[in-house]
């Protein structure tokens, strides 16, 4: 059981927190005034008074740009790592085979983005 002593710190800083967090709530419960009343009771919108249902359908397009955002800022991040792989010499014709495998992901991510350009994801209304 020796090799457990250096997880001890941790296991005492877990206890305090998980302590401290619900101590907390006990206390503010305890000691805390209660008046409700219809304006605390209602849903919190900036502080306007909420108009409508709280499940209001979404249009997909918001889905759309926030998955075509996530792809090119991946391809971003790819590119330049990439990049910064491909400068260094190394291991002989690797060059050709990473300019190739890279000219093979663009043609794949030029054909996924003029796919989406002719199905109008592209475009905001």
């Amino acid at each position: 059981m020796d090799y457990l002593h250096p997880y001890i710190p941790i296991l005492l800083i877990l206890v305090v927190a998980i302590g401290f967090g619900v101590g907390t709530l006990l206390i503010s419960s305890l000691l805390g005034p209660r008046r409700p009343n219809t304006a605390k009771m209602l849903a919190y919108e900036c502080g306007n008074i909420p108009d409508g249902e709280a499940n209001v359908r979404i249009p997909i397009k918001f889905y759309l740009v926030a998955l075509l955002f996530l792809l090119f800022d991946m391809e971003t991040v790819l590119i330049l790592m990439w990049a910064n792989v491909f400068r260094q010499p190394g291991i002989p014709g690797f060059q050709i085979y990473a300019f190739g495998v890279m000219v093979f992901f663009m043609i794949i991510l030029i054909v996924g983005f003029l796919y989406e350009w002719r199905k109008g994801a592209l475009k905001w209304n």
